[in-house]
């Protein structure tokens, strides 16, 4: 059986976008539009910025209010939107923030409101936006995901299970969808100049003595300072995420791979995963297959 490929129509897209108002969200929407694409943009509260709503809506896009945690807010948009033939052609599941703690301190409350805005809400999205996409055999998911999904730091336990929820669900969705050509893209972001400091909480549970003056902590400081590091421009990973989506400059013959590292930082985590992986089998290869069945006799 044949691999199946992926093949981008010549014409401009829609492209859905969610968390649009700030960072790397509003980064891509400008970079989409001032490539000749249609923007739907949205955000939880559109009100809150009717500066950008209006830039949007002055170049020909659309900005609608979409809460990703709210269970109907997203599916409800798109159907509307569909119906009203707006054929989403684009879905780019952007939307999040960074609950800040070591793994101990959390509540369940607090591991399960990541996992609302960075994996049921975007598979609601995912869900949503399928059928029309395989009935017209053409559309992009594109996740912006994170170097936690890889290799979390520590403190970011609750963001990194959020991020690797979805990246796993993502890889199988990639195997289904592909023969519809549906194309699955999941971005690992690394540290960039984004409002992460904005977008981030700390546990509410204060931090056991125990980890004062550990990474977790220092972490946890950094966040409170304002003095989070960045080592990678928002603009420049914009345009680097849509030319990998669209099959052009960076992206160019290579509209079939699946996972997009964003950051020099990136490249050493990639790697750490990569060696675990190798080490693991070196050490326990011969035990992973000393365990299987034994024939009969």
């Amino acid at each position: 059986m044949s691999t199946p490929t992926f093949k981008p129509p010549n014409r401009p897209l829609t492209w859905l976008i969610t968390g649009s108002s700030s960072g790397l969200g509003l980064a891509i929407t400008r970079q989409i539009q001032a490539d000749g694409h249609k923007v739907i943009a949205t955000s939880r509260q559109p009100s809150r910025t009717p500066e950008l709503v209006r830039e949007i809506e002055e170049h020909g896009g659309e900005w609608h209010a979409l809460d990703v945690d709210n269970t109907t807010s997203g599916p409800a948009l798109i159907h509307k939107l569909e119906a009203a033939g707006e054929n989403i052609d684009v879905l780019v599941n952007n939307a999040g923030a960074i609950l800040f703690g070591a793994m101990e301190q959390f509540t369940d409350e607090e591991l399960r409101a990541p996992m609302e805005t960075m994996y049921f809400g975007p598979s609601r999205l995912i869900r949503a936006v399928l059928p029309a996409m395989r009935e017209r055999r053409f559309g992009l998911v594109v996740n912006i995901s994170s170097g936690a999904a890889l290799d979390g730091k520590e403190s970011m336990g609750a963001y990194a299970g959020a991020k690797a929820a979805l990246d796993g669900s993502s890889r199988v969705l990639a195997k289904e969808v592909a023969p519809f050509n549906i194309r699955v893209l999941t971005v690992w972001l690394g540290t960039f100049n984004t409002n992460i400091g904005n977008a981030s909480a700390l546990a509410r549970n204060p931090l056991p003595d125990v980890y004062q003056g550990s990474m977790a902590a220092r972490m946890m400081d950094a966040i409170s300072s304002g003095n989070f590091p960045a080592n990678g421009d928002r603009l420049k990973a914009a345009k680097a995420i849509y030319e990998v989506a669209v099959g052009e400059g960076g992206g160019a013959g290579r509209e079939t791979e699946l996972f997009l590292p964003m950051g020099g930082d990136m490249i050493s985590r990639v790697e750490v995963v990569r060696d675990q992986c190798v080490r693991a089998l070196e050490v326990f290869g011969d035990v992973a297959a000393s365990v299987g069945i034994d024939a009969k006799a």
